[in-house]
């Protein structure tokens, strides 16, 4: 297994930008639904993982040129280059560092289809 790869602080990673919100900006905005979330290390910007419908933590890092993103699931503590395709790990980012526990996965709660799993990209 190949070394984590250690993310500083860069153009590409400020650990002062506070989230977006609690949930993908792009599917509350379309009223759809996600699986995980994904923060731009960045902007902040909270994007849907590439396992949801819309991918747009992906999208994000494509259009706007931010390539690392970190998890933003309750627990997770993980980095990742979307250019360089490493995973790795770095610096403590402005709270909160995951959406509220509370957030159901698949979310959000009230739009999550009950097919959910026949929808996703694996």
């Amino acid at each position: 297994m190949p070394a984590l790869v250690t993310f500083n602080e860069s153009a590409d990673l400020d650990p002062t930008v506070p989230p977006s919100g609690p949930g993908c900006a792009d599917c509350t905005a379309a009223q759809g639904w996600w699986v995980h979330l994904r923060r731009c290390t960045a902007c902040g910007h909270i994007g849907c993982c590439d396992s949801s419908p819309a991918q747009h933590a992906s999208a994000h890092a494509r259009e706007s040129g931010h390539p690392i993103v970190t998890s933003y699931e309750p627990g997770e503590v993980w980095f990742w280059n979307y250019t360089t395709e490493e995973m790795g790990r770095g610096p403590a980012l402005a709270e909160p560092s995951a959406h509220p526990e509370d957030q159901p996965v698949p979310g959000p709660q009230g739009r999550v289809p009950d097919n959910w799993r026949d929808l996703i990209h694996t």
